[in-house]
């Protein structure tokens, strides 16, 4: 994008210009920020918009941290001359037009988001106020690279990460060096646009929170000492610890990058400066925690990939044979996996973790979501939407990415019909049993031996550690050996089903089942509390369940985000990492437009296929992949394009 003159003549004496924050909640290498210090008088604004993300309405523990994160950065911006304006409100787009012509700015700046509800109200709102005479900038404060940077030699995005992440540490220009804080904001006028006090939480919510502040220390300065106590500290041991889930074994950095209160860029560059040194000492295990931990840090960069260049992929597998998984519609499952019942002590000590912390290890979260996806057989979405509720960290792209992985509808993700036993996994994560024994304190007393399998223990040692199964801890909502047979059935009909519809097709006799977004959606429970039932019966049964033959659907960023006809965003089965690589949409115009009223489910952002030119300076450009976001360089450009000068900015355009 080719930046232009506001239209007072680019004087900087007289430039007011409008800084929105979003996920970049920082002043230390913040794009945005630090090109609207550049241009002149800067008015911070955040915008408190949560209807707009329809289904997406961020949880209590993200809406705690949320609040706390803009107290910390309004206080650093007043040390540095200005003060944060929050706005509420229902329409972002109407409200940037309301706050520019009260202050009298004539520029926009802000950095990228890579999630697809944001890409579609970034492009409606750049198209909005360039219609106005407003300059728009939009930069990169949130990955290493932009998603149209990296590609495989023939331009084209990768489908596995591991090409990826390669191509990505090998780019032939190192990621942009990370900016400092400005030494000092020259404030706009700000008198004729009062903040709006935002509520985050209610009364009921308050309590609970209280105890989150005793754990967590949301805020950019905050972050940058988390970091520094990190690579100072357990980084060194991360590649033997970071599995180990009792004790504090990863960096605990997620909810800090999620809000952008931490530079992925400062994260990077200070691990391989560190890794410098290991490497120079001779300390080769040093050198290895570095590679894992930075590996971490490429899979949050490939979940913001994924997500540009398949902007459906929280809601769609990104291959489409599992579009007819028949899925287990049963909401009695759900309840027990939600409130940590299922009768198998990881499994419930994680989701009683995550409910009272908003937090779970990575290790543990892939434990729990396998069992959802692999053992319960639950649709693969409904958890992803309970992750996005429930957890600190809350994140569209890696949660569809971590969820997508899990139920093998990545062309790299684990093989579907593989179950892993909840009862090794706990021996292998907590061989000591400690980490189950915190959260689940009726079986504190049972010993190591049984701890992961309780169900296996005599009766004698159950009677000792006041242990009652069916009573006070439930058996097993599932053998695993019945699991993987509902399995192996589930994936011998999907192929069935799969193979009639192929061969109905080649013989012309009919259209075949065409793609799960166009079927009936399977619904998201409504009832979601964790109360947990006062009876509990002695054995765990075996309900009748329901199976949809479809791929399923729970509330989501829209009804459909995108529903082209003709196009196929999953990727065939018969998959080739050399030569077969999902497609995005092509030829699509963005129409997007919020329908008013109080059904949500009707929510829909249209996508109107047809091809529109746009000059240079226009809000939106396509290029031969397909849709591109307002804010991505010609494809015709080069690298150097991508970066501003250094009189303007360090940052990715």
């Amino acid at each position: 994008m080719h930046h232009s003159n506001s239209s007072n003549g680019g004087n900087p004496i007289n430039n007011i210009s409008i800084v929105w924050f979003r996920r970049d909640l920082r002043v230390e290498d913040n794009p945005a920020l630090a090109a609207g210090v550049r241009a002149g008088y800067v008015v911070p604004v955040f915008i408190w918009a949560p209807e707009e993300e329809v289904h997406y309405y961020p949880g209590r523990v993200s809406r705690w941290w949320l609040c706390q994160s803009l107290r910390h950065l309004d206080s650093s911006l007043r040390s540095l001359g200005t003060s944060l304006i929050t706005k509420r409100s229902f329409d972002t787009a109407s409200t940037l037009l309301d706050l520019l012509n009260s202050t009298g700015a004539t520029s926009l700046f802000f950095n990228h988001l890579y999630d697809p509800l944001s890409l579609v109200r970034d492009h409606r709102i750049k198209e909005l106020l360039t219609a106005r005479g407003f300059t728009v900038h939009s930069l990169n404060a949130d990955l290493l690279y932009e998603p149209w940077e990296v590609t495989d030699k023939n331009g084209c995005p990768f489908s596995f990460f591991a090409p990826f992440w390669n191509k990505c540490l090998s780019m032939p220009y190192d990621p942009a060096a990370p900016l400092l804080p400005p030494k000092r904001i020259k404030s706009g006028d700000i008198s004729r646009c009062p903040s709006d006090t935002l509520v985050f939480e209610d009364e009921s919510e308050r309590g609970s929170n209280a105890l989150l502040a005793r754990a967590w220390s949301p805020g950019w300065q905050n972050a940058d000492k988390a970091l520094s106590s990190f690579i100072n500290g357990p980084l060194i041991d991360y590649s033997v610890n970071r599995k180990k889930a009792d004790g504090t074994t990863t960096s605990l950095l997620s909810p800090h990058l999620h809000f952008g209160e931490l530079s992925v860029r400062k994260v990077f560059h200070l691990a391989r400066i560190k890794q410098l040194v290991w490497a120079n000492e001779g300390n080769e295990a040093g050198e290895e925690s570095v590679n894992l931990f930075l590996k971490s840090i490429g899979l949050r960069e490939y979940s913001r990939y994924l997500s540009f260049h398949h902007p459906c992929s929280h809601e769609r597998p990104l291959l489409s044979h599992l579009r007819l998984f028949p899925w287990v519609v049963d909401e009695s499952y759900f309840k027990a996996w939600r409130q940590g019942r299922t009768g198998y002590p990881l499994v419930d000590a994680g989701m009683r973790e995550i409910w009272a912390t908003g937090w779970l290890h990575n290790c543990i979260r892939v434990v729990v979501s396998s069992f959802f996806v692999k053992v319960l057989q639950l649709p693969w979405r409904w958890g992803m939407k309970y992750f996005w509720d429930t957890l600190l960290d809350a994140d569209l792209e890696s949660d569809a990415l971590g969820w997508q992985y899990i139920s093998g509808t990545l062309p790299d993700g684990r093989e579907f019909d593989r179950i892993d036993n909840p009862q090794f996994e706990g021996y292998k994560f907590d061989p000591d049993g400690e980490y189950v024994r915190r959260w689940l304190p009726e079986l504190a007393r049972l010993p190591t031996e049984w701890i992961h399998h309780p169900w296996d223990a005599p009766e004698s040692v159950l009677q000792a550690a006041g242990i009652e199964l069916g009573s006070n801890y439930p058996l097993p909502i599932i053998e695993i050996s019945t699991a993987k047979e509902r399995l192996e059935e589930a994936l011998t009909e999907m192929w069935q089903i799969e193979a009639a519809s192929r061969a109905a097709m080649e013989n012309g006799t009919e259209e075949g089942l065409g793609d799960s977004s166009d079927s009936q959606y399977i619904d998201y429970p409504i009832e979601t509390n964790m109360e947990v039932d006062l009876e509990h019966t002695r054995t765990n049964n075996i309900q009748a369940t329901t199976r949809r033959y479809l791929d399923q659907t729970v509330p989501s960023i829209t009804s459909s985000l995108v529903r082209i006809e003709e196009e196929e965003i999953s990727v065939d089965i018969d998959i080739h990492e050399e030569d077969s690589r999902a497609e995005v949409p092509i030829n699509v115009n963005i129409d997007a437009q919020l329908h008013e009223g109080t059904d949500t489910n009707s929510t829909i952002l249209h996508f109107t296929p047809s091809r529109v030119e746009f000059s240079e300076e226009s809000s939106s450009s396509f290029t031969e992949r397909g849709l591109v976001p307002v804010w991505s360089p010609s494809s015709t450009s080069t690298p150097s394009e991508h970066f501003f000068t250094q009189e303007t900015s360090r940052g990715h355009c």
